[in-house]
């Protein structure tokens, strides 16, 4: 680095990120690099990372890293949290952050070289030129920070989805290779979902840093792969034909991007990967006929019908204290387990937060018995008679139900505090 960058000789913290909060977590199959820049219209971050760790079981949490590098040095990082919403991950994912599985860390602004120079390539404009170079630059140090952390790296950007069992169909992936390779590429576009092994990254890195300023990044693992394999002497089919067996394309593609607004000022990006298929946004169950309400302002045709039918998702503007979404059985029935999944694929943060399960007895004895005398249960019960036999948990709630309740007449979902997000029921 301090050869192709011969500024850091000056500056001896240079090459030292600022980590902003972490663990130092070492030792994982996985880490995956997010670098972020703040956008003119819109950030897409914090819905990139509910979609990486939706679905997640414990133990795919502890095998992995999420490293988001704040890739901007023009302000102070104090106002980058303000203003980017940076703030709501610590109280959107307290359990990662404490267990080391999410980082944040920055590169010193004496990192970054002189920019305003910049000689005009591949005829591009001034500010087109100045932001490619610079996301070379970003790329490099997050590669070499995330190195010695795991056996793969992982590159994705902060607009992206996630299929929910992407990190089981990597390794799977991963360890079907018969041959060696150097990139394995789980979505078609750009530099999204690119894994590498971390024993690569210092020779591409010191490739990165040889043509930063040359060319976008995409384009320069390209050369890398053409140097590695490509004969002169042979023609263009050969050489594809050879790269092909370096970097290798995974169907479908396990992420796809959706932000539109490019981190490069005035851009819009439409890019969508055709690999990756639609997306399955609800779950079908046949449920037991009931009534249903709920007092929640419903968005356009997600109704609460089509969930429960198994037809769509039911979507909601957010929930305050005292709503509540209610499913009333034509006739009572004996139930032995329950599951609601809040949020999907491509809205994970919409979730029921603060949101209780209350079961309603069809004994009115038992109910008016519960009226006057509390729960004979272990479970506290309202003054309707309801049994609170659960909670939203990471936006699920499943359980099963005490025998002895007997036969139940409704169940009740309640919220109990204001809610920032909107509230996405995907199956019941």
């Amino acid at each position: 680095m301090y050869y192709y960058l011969p500024h850091l000789r000056e500056y001896v913290d240079a090459i030292f990120p600022n980590v902003i909060f972490g663990q130092q977590r070492t030792g994982v199959s996985l880490v995956m690099g997010i670098p972020t820049v703040k956008r003119e219209k819109q950030n897409y971050l914090i819905d990139t990372l509910h979609s990486l760790l939706y679905q997640l079981s414990e133990e795919q949490k502890k095998d992995c890293i999420i490293i988001i590098f704040i890739a901007e040095v023009t302000v102070a990082l104090k106002s980058l949290f303000e203003e980017w919403g940076l703030t709501k991950i610590l109280p959107s994912f307290p359990r990662e952050v404490q267990s080391g599985v999410l980082e944040v860390i920055s590169p010193p602004a004496s990192y970054y070289p002189d920019l305003s120079n910049l000689e005009k390539t591949l005829g591009d404009s001034e500010d087109r030129v100045r932001w490619r170079t610079k996301q070379n630059l970003d790329y490099s140090f997050l590669m070499l920070y995330a190195q010695p952390k795991g056996t793969f790296y992982l590159q994705l950007e902060d607009d992206i989805i996630a299929k929910p069992d992407y990190i089981e169909s990597i390794k799977s992936f991963a360890a079907q290779q018969s041959q060696d390779w150097m990139v394995l590429e789980f979505s078609q576009l750009g530099f999204i979902g690119k894994l590498f092994k971390s024993e690569d990254l210092p020779l591409i890195v010191d490739f990165f840093l040889m043509f930063y300023k040359d060319k976008p990044i995409d384009w320069l693992i390209d050369h890398l792969l053409w140097v590695k394999v490509c004969n002169p002497e042979k023609d263009a089919t050969h050489c594809e034909k050879e790269k092909s067996k370096l970097r290798i394309h995974a169907k479908p593609s396990l992420f796809q991007h959706m932000g539109i607004y490019s981190s490069l000022a005035g851009k819009i990006q439409n890019l969508k990967d055709k690999d990756f298929g639609k997306n399955l946004l609800y779950k079908a169950h046949n449920n037991p006929p009931a009534k249903l309400d709920t007092s929640l302002r419903i968005y356009q045709q997600y109704t609460l019908e089509k969930v429960y039918k198994g037809e769509d998702c039911f979507w909601a503007s957010a929930p305050v204290a005292g709503d509540y979404i209610r499913f009333t059985f034509l006739n009572p029935l004996e139930v032995e387990k329950y599951l609601f999944r809040s949020g999907n694929l491509e809205h994970p943060g919409d979730k029921l937060f603060n949101t209780t399960v209350e079961v309603l007895p069809a004994d009115e004895t038992l109910r008016k018995e519960l009226h006057y005398n509390g729960s004979k249960f272990n479970y506290p019960a309202t003054k309707a008679g309801y049994l609170k036999i659960g909670a939203f948990e990471n936006g699920i709630a499943e359980g099963s139900i005490n025998k002895s309740i007997g036969r139940i007449l409704a169940i009740r979902l309640s919220v109990t505090s204001d809610s920032p997000f909107w509230a996405i029921l995907s199956e019941v």
